[in-house]
C-alpha cells in the first residue's frame, strides 16, 4: 500500500508540473506544443539521473525510486498527449511539424536519458 501512495503522490506532483509547463509554454498561435516537448525531455533527463543514482551504489532507495521515477517522472512525461498532438498535426496536414516534433522528441528524449545516466556514472 505504501508503494501505491508513493507513486500516487509523485505522479500527482509530476502531472501538476507538466500542466504548468504546458500552460505557460505551449504556443497557441502556432499550435506547436513546446511545453509538452519540454516536459517530456525534462522527465527523460530526470529519470536518467534518478535511475543512475539508484544503480550507482544504491544511492537512493527503492521507495524513492518509485516516488521519483515511476511517480513523478511518469506524471511529468506524457506519451498520450504527444500522440494526440501528432494526430492534430496530421489532421491539419502539418506534416513538417509532425515529422520535426516526432523526431526531436524521440531522439532528444533518448539522449536526455543517456545524458542523465552518464552524468551520474561519471560524478
Amino acid at each position: 500500500m505504501k508503494q501505491l501512495v508513493l507513486v500516487f503522490i509523485g505522479g500527482g506532483l509530476g502531472s501538476v508540473l507538466r500542466f504548468t509547463i504546458s500552460k505557460y509554454i505551449n504556443d497557441a498561435s502556432t499550435g506547436i506544443p513546446y511545453g509538452t516537448f519540454l516536459a517530456n525531455i525534462l522527465g527523460s533527463l530526470l529519470i536518467g539521473i534518478i535511475l543512475g543514482l539508484a544503480d550507482k551504489n544504491h544511492l537512493i532507495t527503492h521507495n524513492y525510486t518509485l516516488l521519483l521515477a515511476t511517480g513523478f517522472c511518469g506524471g511529468l512525461t506524457t506519451f498520450s498527449t504527444f500522440a494526440f498532438e501528432n494526430h492534430v498535426f496530421l489532421k491539419t496536414g502539418d506534416f513538417v511539424n509532425f515529422a520535426l516534433y516526432t523526431l526531436f522528441t524521440i531522439i532528444i528524449g533518448f539522449l536526455a536519458v543517456f545524458l542523465g545516466v552518464f552524468l551520474i556514472k561519471n560524478i
